[in-house]
């Protein structure tokens, strides 16, 4: 949807300029083409976003807000061209029952509260031919991403049918373990059972998802569930929106060793923007990316859980920008930039980087990536070009 009249003067630039000799992470070694006809360039794929929740509660994401990180208006500010909407489905419904219901009322709040709603401004994807398609059409690519394997009521079939239905990718977990498979939510907590990882149906599960050609999202799994998908895939997997241990240390971001064999299959990680999963301070001070005061408010009386939720965000540190560029930065040195991409987990965490605030502020992270050395065919890459390549390898894999 980008594609600008002046395309042809980017190229003049990019000739002019060559490829940044400094490289990623030595700001100020060249001077670069304008950023924001390199922002143009992109096709800017974000992998996850959790607005759903509130349209499904009748939001209307066409008209702009003052609160929360999505709407048409700052989606097109920020030159955003594609989006996984997450058909989120909370831990909850595993226990209580109803999860596959609420997939499906996901799934429905973006097929018609978000596309048939506003049919000018969205297509609905559901491959990466489509995706390009939606761009060279001028529209935003809305796609389907299952957060939480609870959806599926351990049955194969509803798997497929949530396929059928236009779901593209299904987190394993979200923040409980389910019944086939460790979420890293509980890893801390001994009183809950574990399964050492996936259980005989879960490594059907992932086989079933490569087999149909849905991507197997490891965000929210626990380490060790994370090896046995690494073990039994065919194709390669995603990380949806996670970012790197070893700049902030919760079990919710991956190590390096784990980038490395995401990387060693074909897959991405999709750098999450929330303030914990970015900055190390941050994640102390939270409520729940802090083990000790998470059970401490476990502990408090219902009545009393959300004033202190709220009291302990508002004194929480925010994440930067140059945060965000420093993850980037970590993976690209450690695997290359065919490795990483963008899972904003906008309207899905409190806490959003300064400069990075919503959807509207993406080309302050593209400044901030140029100002760093990185050339706008990494750009290119890291907003959306590493995930069609692993969609299109999922989709080859597919009946294999």
């Amino acid at each position: 949807m980008k594609r600008a009249t002046g395309i042809a003067l980017l190229f003049a630039l990019l000739a002019a300029c060559g490829k940044s000799p400094a490289g990623p992470g030595q700001p100020g070694k060249t001077a670069h083409p304008d950023w924001m006809a390199v922002h143009a360039s992109a096709i800017l794929i974000d992998t996850h976003n959790d607005v759903t929740s509130e349209t499904l509660r009748g939001l209307d994401i066409g008209v702009r807000r003052d609160k929360g990180h999505t709407d048409v208006p700052r989606l097109k500010a920020g030159g955003v061209d594609a989006v996984f909407f997450a058909a989120y489905v909370s831990t909850d419904y595993a226990g209580k029952g109803g999860a596959a219901h609420r997939a499906m009322q996901m799934i429905d709040t973006i097929r018609y509260d978000i596309v048939e709603r506003h049919p000018n401004d969205f297509v609905l994807a559901a491959s990466a031919d489509d995706i390009v398609d939606a761009n060279n059409s001028g529209k935003i690519a809305a796609l389907i991403g299952i957060e939480g394997g609870y959806a599926i009521e351990d049955d194969l079939r509803l798997l497929r049918d949530f396929y059928a239905a236009g779901a593209r990718y299904m987190t394993l977990t979200h923040s409980a373990t389910s019944a086939w498979a460790d979420s890293s939510g509980d890893v801390d907590r001994p009183e809950v059972p574990h399964h050492n990882g996936l259980t005989a149906f879960g490594k059907d599960v992932v086989r079933e998802m490569n087999r149909i050609g849905m991507m197997v999202d490891i965000s929210h799994v626990s380490d060790k569930t994370f090896w046995d998908v690494m073990e039994i895939a065919k194709a390669p997997p995603i990380a949806s929106h996670s970012s790197c241990r070893a700049l902030s240390n919760i079990p919710r971001n991956m190590t390096d060793d784990m980038i490395k064999a995401l990387a060693g299959k074909g897959g991405v990680i999709q750098i999450n923007f929330g303030c914990e999963f970015l900055s190390q301070k941050s994640a102390d001070a939270s409520g729940w990316s802090n083990p000790a005061l998470a059970k401490k408010i476990r502990d408090l009386p219902p009545e009393e859980r959300k004033k202190a939720i709220q009291e302990i965000a508002a004194r929480m540190p925010r994440a930067t920008l140059d945060d965000v560029v420093a993850h980037i930065d970590h993976v690209v040195k450690l695997v290359g930039v065919d490795s990483v991409g963008i899972g904003s987990d906008f309207d899905g965490v409190e806490c959003t980087p300064e400069g990075l605030d919503d959807v509207s502020k993406f080309p302050n992270l593209t400044r901030a990536l140029m100002d760093n050395g990185y050339s706008a065919e990494d750009v290119q890459k890291i907003y959306g070009g590493n995930f069609l390549r692993e969609m299109r390898a999922v989709e080859k894999a597919a009946g294999q």
